[in-house]
This record gives structure tokens, C-alpha cells and sequence, in this order.
């Protein structure tokens, strides 16, 4: 009875909206994209306006758990932005040891307002474990008809393994042994479910520059640790460059309204973020240890941006090479 309700419930809400559109607002939510826009969106041609809602970032984090700080944070971001947009000085650290507090939990929970308002870690981890679970048994299996969770969960496990790597379903499917055409469906499905975001790369004139494949991200790096059934605090990880990584990476797309892309040429020079903005080209990278690589100094030779940014875990610096300014700025400033 329940799944035949869920089947028809477009044609149940077009109904409501027909009848009562005068005195009601209706809102509809869901996991993913594909039960609101095909399930009931394929009704409501018109009628509606579509919304994402994204797990909170940083800034909504510490509005949420440390409402002092939120002023300082917003100064210190706004700052990052103008330098970006006009090249202007960033603000000096202030508050660092309160601000890495936080920003480890965030790091390591992630940021689903229910993990957010816990303060029990051991409620936090089982709230976490209760929404894959959740994942895999509703949306996965009920809704995309997924009967293969084994194999769906081993893809799983694997990309969040890899986060920050340049993806190749072929290379995958060997690996797993799943057939290539099956990947993709998964891929696809993970994507509009919002779990993870494909980075495409950027590039513009040079032939030696990759132009098809993506990189892997979480879109919550709770839900990704869950995955792993790793909870440890960040300095005692193997995967910490990765994590500080997909963190800038959720944090740019949520900030910023440009494009966003990853660089890396068939030498392996490479990039992290390439950021467009107001016809600005940003080279942006992720480093523990704030030095400076072959491919981020042949991104600037090549392409002569006015300024660069290098996150990192503690210096705060600006430096210049040739023309180019580059900021060496903490993680939580962003």
C-alpha cells in the first residue's frame, strides 16, 4: 500500500495544487533529485520551484556551534574573497586554536544539522552509520530497484577511498569487477543523490592538458568517514591531506558562484582548483606543508594569474612570483 502512495504521489500533489493552489503552499522534499524532479516534478510542469539543500558549511557550522566566532569567521572570509576579486590584503589569523577546534569536528562529522547539534561523538557516529544504512535500504534499494548492494556498497567504499583522485570507470570496473555500464549507473546515481561531486578539469589551449576525466568528492565528509568506519580526530589520519582537500573543495563550490575545475597535463603537472570567477583565473591548492610544487608554479608561468591562493595548515603569508601574489592561508579561513 505504502509503495503504491509513493508511486502515485506526483499525480496526489498535483491534485492538492490544483484544487487548493488559492489557500496552501505546498513543499516537497526528498533525498535526491530523482523522486522529486521525475516522480513528482514530471507532474507539476509549471507549478514549481526547485530548491537543493546542501548539508551546512563551514560559516552555517559555526553559526550553529560557536555564534562568537561567526562575526570573526565572516571578516576573515570576506577578506579571502576580496583578495581573490581585487587582489586586496587578508586579515591576520586571530582566534586560530578555537577555529581548528571546530573546524576538526566538521572534518570529521561533517555537517547534517542532527550530526551538528549532537554532542555525544558516540550518537554522532551512530546517527551517521543510521543515515547510510538508511541510504542503501531506502533510496538504493526501494527506489533505483539496486538488488546488487553488495556491489553497489563496494563502489562505495572505493571512491571514498579515493577521494581527490582522477576517476576512471574502466580502471574501476577492472578493479571491482563490475561491468562498465553498471559503474556508470552507479556513478550517476550517487551524483544525483547528492553523495559525491565530479570535478571536471580545466583547460584551454594546450594539447597536453586531460580534458575528459573527473575527480571524486564527498559532498559530506561525515557520511564519507562513516563509510569507512573512520572517525579519528584529524591529526591522527593517514587520509588528513585528503580530507582538508575535499573540505576546500565543498567550501569553494558553496562560496563562490564561478566555475570550478582541477588541472593536470599528460606530464602530471597538476592543480588542484582552478577557480573562475569575474573572467579571473585563481589557482588554488591543498598542501599540509605550505612549499611550493613543479605544476602550481608551471600553472602561473602558463597562465599569468594576478593572484593564487595555497591552503594550508598554519602558515599566513603573501609571496609573489613574477606578477602572480600568492596567499598562504590556514584551512578554516574559508
Amino acid at each position: 500500500m505504502k509503495h503504491n502512495i509513493v508511486k502515485k504521489i506526483g499525480k496526489i500533489v498535483k491534485l492538492i495544487f490544483d484544487v487548493f493552489s488559492d489557500k496552501i503552499k505546498i513543499v516537497t522534499t526528498g533525498s535526491g533529485s530523482f523522486d522529486i524532479k521525475v516522480e513528482i516534478g514530471k507532474y507539476l510542469v509549471g507549478r514549481c520551484v526547485y530548491f537543493e539543500l546542501f548539508p551546512l558549511d563551514f560559516e552555517e557550522f559555526l553559526l550553529w556551534k560557536a555564534k562568537d566566532l561567526h562575526k570573526i569567521f565572516i571578516d576573515l572570509k570576506n577578506s579571502v574573497k576580496e583578495f581573490i576579486l581585487s587582489g586586496k590584503n587578508i586579515e591576520n589569523p586571530v582566534f586560530e586554536k578555537e577555529f581548528k577546534s571546530l573546524l576538526n569536528e566538521y572534518l570529521i562529522f561533517g555537517g547534517f544539522p542532527a550530526i551538528v547539534k549532537e554532542r555525544d561523538e558516540k550518537i554522532k557516529i551512530e546517527l551517521l552509520k543510521n543515515l547510510v544504512r538508511t541510504y542503501l535500504e531506502k533510496d538504493v534499494f526501494f527506489f533505483f530497484n539496486i538488488y546488487h548492494l553488495e556491489k553497489f556498497r563496494n563502489l562505495l567504499n572505493f571512491l571514498s577511498f579515493n577521494i581527490g583522485s582522477i576517476i576512471e570507470f574502466s580502471s574501476i570496473s577492472k578493479d571491482l569487477k563490475i561491468d562498465y555500464k553498471t559503474i556508470e549507473k552507479y556513478i550517476s546515481i550517487l551524483t544525483n543523490t547528492y553523495i559525491i561531486s565530479l570535478l571536471p578539469p580545466f583547460y584551454r589551449n594546450l594539447p597536453t592538458e586531460l580534458k575528459k576525466s573527473k575527480k571524486i568528492y564527498f559532498i559530506d565528509l561525515g557520511i564519507r568517514n562513516s563509510l569507512l568506519n573512520n572517525f579519528l580526530p584529524i591529526d591522527n589520519r593517514t587520509d588528513k591531506g585528503q580530507i582538508f582537500e575535499n573540505f576546500v573543495f565543498n567550501e569553494l563550490r558553496s562560496n563562490f558562484e564561478g566555475k570550478i575545475n582541477y588541472w593536470r597535463t599528460t606530464n602530471k603537472n597538476e592543480v588542484d582548483f582552478v577557480l573562475q570567477v569575474n573572467d579571473k583565473i585563481i589557482p588554488i591548492e591543498v598542501k599540509i606543508s605550505p612549499n611550493l610544487k613543479g605544476g602550481f608554479v608551471k600553472f602561473i608561468k602558463t597562465y599569468k594569474p594576478e593572484c593564487a591562493i595555497i591552503f594550508n595548515e598554519n602558515e599566513f603569508s603573501i609571496k609573489k612570483i613574477n606578477n602572480t601574489k600568492i596567499a598562504f592561508i590556514p584551512f578554516y579561513y574559508i
